[in-house]
Formats: structure tokens, sequence, C-alpha cells
């Protein structure tokens, strides 16, 4: 394996450790934590969530010049973009029906949980899977 494929598999596995982390663990937890409310945890969500796309796109920039330096498989590189692709709709899409919806929970609206919950958490299941394949398919190779 070269240097660059090595960066890339790095940055790959990091950042589904952080998605697993964030989505599939702190962010179901933290409203069961004692005293945690919900306005508190909407904000420490908005902020969690926030740094993690930050850091998202950091390590697919990373994972994009790796791939420059030194060209994968197809396949590889269609995992990596399929990854890339789920968190670009994820920030462009649906963060912002999250955000109208948490400011309106927060002012005293009720009602049922957003679909755009929903849509969030498919759309991690399948940028988990790509990066899982983009990382072991680069492994592989």
């Amino acid at each position: 394996m070269n240097a660059a494929w090595a960066v890339a598999v790095a940055a790959l596995f990091v950042w589904l450790g952080m998605v697993l982390a964030i989505s599939f663990l702190e962010a179901p937890l933290k409203f069961r934590a004692p005293g945690v409310t919900l306005p508190l945890g909407l904000g420490i969500g908005r902020l969690v969530f926030r740094a993690l796309n930050v850091s998202e796109a950091v390590l697919a920039v990373v994972v994009a010049v790796s791939f420059i330096v030194h060209p994968p498989a197809v396949s590889v590189a269609v995992s990596a973009a399929v990854a890339v692709v789920v968190l670009l709709a994820q920030v462009l899409a649906v963060r912002p029906r999250l955000s109208r919806r948490s400011d309106a929970v927060l002012a005293g609206a009720g009602g049922p949980r957003s679909h755009a919950h929903y849509a969030y958490i498919a759309l991690e299941l399948v940028k988990v899977v790509a990066l899982i394949v983009a990382g072991v398919l680069l492994l592989g190779a």
C-alpha cells in the first residue's frame, strides 16, 4: 500500500468512527442523561453536529487529495464519493430542516418528531456502509 492510500484508509476509518460515535451513540444518549433538558440537548446537538460535519468535510478533502495523488480503483472512488454526496445532502438539504424544527421546538411548538430526523439517520446508514466499503476495498488493493 502506498502512502497516499494509507492516509486515505486512515481518514476513511476515522470518519467512520466519528459518525458511529456521534450519530449512533452520543446523539441518542444525551437526552437520557440526568438534568439534560430538551433545550440543552438541542443546543448541544447543534454544536456537536456542526463540529462533526466540519470534521467530515476535512476528512473528505484528505481522502480526495490522497486519491488525486494516487488514484484508486473506480469501486473505491465511487464508494468514497457516495459518502461525500451523502454528507453534502445532509448538510445542504436535511440539516437546515432540522434547524428550523429545533428552532420551532425551542420556541414552544409541539408536534411529532420531524421526518427530517429519519432522513438524516437513513443517510447516516448509507454513509456508514459507503465508508466501510471504501476503506475495506482500499485496504485490499
